[in-house]
């Protein structure tokens, strides 16, 4: 194993910046911010139902129709709080809030827009189960930027996954981990609860081209497209079917968690599209939970698409627009994209109660 130096998260994001000779520091510095956000979040959750704000839903329903638990509120609160003072954002947009959030006129305004995803996974707190924050970093348009007097609009945030500066997320399991992009290959770093300071633990991380572990909600399965019951029948087939290898099945309903995984071991992340609801083009967001993880997963070597296209290479239409997710090792992720462009044929049984399914019926 490699032993890396004890580097900080703030020598880390110096180290990038001496690569732009021209960089003002106001990257840096709201990563820091961001990070900062996340470490109090991470707090909070670590005291669990001896903290101050109990694991409970605050009996509201946010702009996505999803019951808000209170925890969903406070980091909402705590991400604007943090970053909307130092002068380096025009504006924020978030899962909890149906609007951008302009920065307060009180506070100068920068050059770059967060899009965040306060609490991923938030209906895991009450049985302990891991979860996170995802942020993207976007740039401005200069009427924006301090001395404009345009605020900020839903059309600013409304930029293709490539056109991101940075995107990462933070992990609360049983060590809080910070995971990063510039652009510039996948980093991530551990927290050190009695310094409170991120320290690099996993640098250039890479994900795994093959893998033997998918995670899907199977109890979806009844409304997936021909593609996906294709391959999940496939890997459910093991060593007996065309892929010739058993597969593991892995669903912790927790975007982050199921990222993280994928980025240590490898594995194929799943929400694709379905037919239940055909007003809706997925469950996941896109500017602020898939574009993120996608950028991630592709500055790792893995990849991320829709099924019929690279999520980073979707219009956003929406601040709230949804998605479907097909994401992690390479060569899965490929492999599914060609059952998309497959011609269609036979509708495929569904691949958990047919007669080679998980529920064999008995003989």
């Amino acid at each position: 194993m490699q032993i890396l130096p004890r580097k900080t998260l703030t020598q880390f994001l110096i180290e990038e910046r001496r690569r732009y000779p021209d960089a003002t520091g106001d990257f840096n510095a709201l990563i820091l911010d961001v990070a900062m956000a996340c470490k109090q979040i991470a707090r909070t959750i670590a005291v669990g139902a001896l903290g101050e704000v109990q694991v409970a839903d605050a009996g509201a329903i946010n702009v996505q129709g999803e019951v808000q638990q209170r925890l969903d509120v406070l980091s909402n609160e705590v991400f604007l709080r943090v970053n909307e003072w130092g002068g380096h954002l025009a504006g924020m947009a978030s899962e909890e809030l149906e609007f951008p959030y302009p920065i307060p006129p009180h506070y100068p305004r920068g050059k770059y827009l967060l899009a965040f995803d306060p609490l991923d996974g938030s209906s895991n707190l009450d049985v302990n189960v891991s979860v996170g924050s995802i942020f993207s970093v976007l740039r401005a348009p200069e009427r924006c930027i301090d001395g404009k007097e345009s605020e900020v609009i839903e059309q600013d945030f409304l930029q293709q996954g490539y056109q991101q500066v940075a995107a990462g997320y933070a992990l609360y399991g049983p060590s809080t981990m910070f995971v990063l992009t510039v652009g510039n290959g996948v980093s991530a770093f551990t927290l050190d609860p009695n310094l409170c300071e991120f320290f690099l633990t996993h640098a250039n991380l890479t994900v795994p081209e093959e893998t033997h572990e998918f995670a899907i909600n199977a109890s979806n399965s009844r409304f997936w497209e021909a593609p996906v019951k294709r391959y999940i029948s496939e890997c459910l087939a093991g060593k007996t079917g065309p892929r010739g290898k058993d597969f593991n099945m892995r669903w912790i309903a927790s975007m982050v968690a199921e990222a993280h995984r994928i980025l240590m071991r490898g594995g194929v992340f799943m929400y694709p599209r379905d037919n239940r609801n055909l007003d809706k083009a997925g469950r996941l967001r896109l500017l602020y939970e898939a574009n993120p993880i996608a950028f991630i997963m592709e500055q790792a070597g893995g990849r991320a698409s829709t099924g019929r296209q690279s999520i980073l290479s979707v219009q956003p239409s929406s601040l709230h627009q949804r998605i479907g997710v097909i994401l992690g090792s390479k060569n899965e992720v490929e492999r599914i994209e060609r059952y998309y462009t497959d011609p269609p044929g036979i509708e495929l049984p569904d691949p958990l109660f047919n007669e080679r399914g998980l529920f064999r019926t008995p003989a």
